[in-house]
């Protein structure tokens, strides 16, 4: 069987079987195969397009029992018979060379799913039969009119199997895509941006996301030069995927009980039980949502303050990580909720929904109500600049607006902004109702969201920038 390409369950139960034989106590294999296809787009000429296949193996081994127990973990991509045997054995050693895991727990038991003999599914290029065409007509019309379109469409099917040797077998198939599209006048001197997340691009409409970069570069026939300060801002559904995004990310349950974060209690342990915002708003996770499913079950390549590779194939649960403005779970492992008190794991969930009981309306809503202040579409290098406050900083891009007696009458210059988004929860007065976002700045990392528009009265624009 040297050099044998595996199917994904073969590997995962030679990958079991060579680990008991060399002496380890325990064992997971995780085999992902991911299908993939693009399109890219510049100078309203369609560039590029391609199909990609890829199969990663990570195996964690452990040895000794109890607390006692330590883990090896080792993944690879491509992965034969003849090599399966060494990330093995590379496995099994790292876990004898390494000290007791902390976050040691007995492997997560279970059986083989109904599903678990499927093949891993694929996807192609016809994934865009309806968005090409579409895409093309805008590209001539974009020609025609004197616009520039420039993007990226990207579709992925991730299959993932997961197999441990107390006897529980996974499978579980993702579908996740994306356009990212920008717009810009001839002479380069305005740009806009519009993008959305999909999971097959039959709900995408070509069409009416370039009727909304036609919008936007429409308003930026007027440029109005404003002063950095605190402005009314009004924050689409995607801007507030921006921040929100890297709020939720700093959710980690250990870092919050050893004081490294924003949701630190003074004194010691966390934040859990407090509110904050006094705004019905709320964050939660929930692997089953409809459009944003994502795995039901833990998957852990190694350990951190919310994660444990113990705890690979852990069931997941519809998750409140705040409700009714008030902190109500972090994110843990087994070992973790142990460790800072809570009534039970709440592992992380790849995807999250923002909603603020009783909204309605759209960003045209929140604008229509706004005698002055600004318009934003998306921010940008976003970075910490305080961890114990959550303050980030970053750049507009791609179009800031003026607003004026309920309309958008101009562009203005970009700003560097600083703000803490757990702040924007408790500040701001307006919101509209949430719908599905894409995250400008981290939606190649997390594109399962769903956030409503906002509008902030103080958003804090701290110095004008020069970025377009």
């Amino acid at each position: 069987m040297t050099g044998i390409q595996l199917t994904p369950q073969d590997t995962v139960e030679r990958g079991l079987a060579l680990a008991a034989a060399e002496g380890a106590d325990g064992c997971v294999v995780l085999v992902a195969e991911t299908s993939s296809t693009n399109l890219r787009w510049a100078n309203n000429t369609l560039t590029t397009n391609g199909a990609m296949r890829g199969s990663s193996v990570t195996v964690i081994a452990t040895v000794g029992a109890g607390e006692g127990t330590a883990a090896g973990v080792v993944g690879r991509s491509s992965v034969t018979d003849e090599s399966l045997r060494d990330i093995v054995t590379a496995a099994i050693a790292t876990a004898r060379a390494s000290a007791p895991a902390e976050d040691a727990r007995p492997l997560v038991e279970g059986t083989a799913g109904a599903d678990w003999d499927l093949e891993p599914e694929e996807t192609t290029v016809g994934v865009y039969e309806k968005f090409a065409p579409a895409l093309g007509d805008t590209l001539q019309r974009a020609a025609g009119d004197g616009r520039n379109l420039y993007g990226f469409a990207n579709h992925e099917v991730v299959t993932l199997y997961l197999g441990s040797s107390t006897g529980l077998r996974l499978r579980q198939a993702l579908p996740r895509g994306y356009v990212s599209s920008t717009g810009k006048n001839t002479d380069l001197s305005h740009s806009a941006w519009v993008g959305t997340a999909t999971r097959d691009f039959t709900d995408v409409d070509a069409h009416a996301l370039d009727a909304e970069l036609t919008r936007r570069l429409g308003w930026a026939t007027r440029s109005v030069a404003v002063d950095a300060g605190r402005h009314p801002t009004i924050l689409p559904p995607a801007a507030v995927a921006d921040v929100m995004t890297y709020l939720f990310w700093q959710l980690d349950g250990r870092d919050a009980f050893e004081g490294r974060t924003v949701f630190s209690k003074p004194g010691g342990g966390t934040r859990v039980g407090e509110t904050l915002s006094s705004q019905p708003v709320s964050l939660h996770s929930d692997p089953a949502l409809p459009g944003l499913e994502t795995f039901a079950f833990a998957v852990a390549r190694s350990s951190g303050g919310s994660s444990s590779v113990f705890d690979n194939g852990l069931a997941l649960a519809p998750t409140d990580w705040i409700r009714g403005g008030t902190l109500q779970n972090l994110m843990t492992s087994r070992h973790t909720a142990e460790l800072i008190g809570a009534e039970a794991p709440t592992p992380g969930i790849e995807n999250y929904v923002i909603s603020v009981d009783g909204a309605t309306g759209s960003t045209d809503d929140l604008v229509a109500g706004l005698d002055n202040g600004l318009l934003l579409t998306c921010l940008w290098y976003i970075r910490m600049v305080d961890p114990q406050t959550l303050l980030l900083t970053g750049l507009t891009r791609d179009g800031v607006y003026l607003v004026e007696n309920g309309e958008v009458t101009g562009a203005v210059n970009n700003f560097r902004f600083n703000e803490s988004p757990v702040d924007l929860l408790a500040r701001f007065t307006a919101a509209g109702a949430t719908v599905p976002s894409f995250s400008r700045e981290w939606g190649d990392y997390l594109s399962r969201t769903a956030t409503p528009p906002l509008l902030v009265p103080d958003f804090n624009m701290s110095s004008v920038s020069q970025a377009s």
